[in-house]
């Protein structure tokens, strides 16, 4: 079962930025560590990629590098991320 770690949205109305992005990780059926990455346009289809690491500790380390990466964001987009929905992750994340 993933659990959620954090959505976050970018937007900016006059340059018509609308982002989303969120972050889980977990353990599938078969017992394999999962982070599964949504991100797109805010009312669109979106795109979901799943990454496998092999254990708890790399799916963490996994979610912390992307969330790091999301920091970026004014640079790249011109809009920084907020959180909209904090779903408070294990072990600090």
């Amino acid at each position: 079962m993933l659990k959620p770690v954090v959505y976050l949205e970018a937007r900016d109305p006059a340059r018509n930025i609308h982002r989303a992005y969120s972050i889980a990780y977990g353990q599938d059926l078969f017992g394999n560590w999962i982070v599964e990455t949504t991100y797109g346009r805010i009312g669109g289809k979106g795109r979901t990629i799943v990454t496998v690491v092999n254990n708890e500790d790399e799916a963490i380390n996994h979610v912390q590098k992307a969330l790091k990466r999301r920091e970026s964001a004014p640079k790249r987009i011109g809009v920084g991320y907020e959180v909209h929905d904090a779903f408070g992750g294990a072990n600090g994340v």
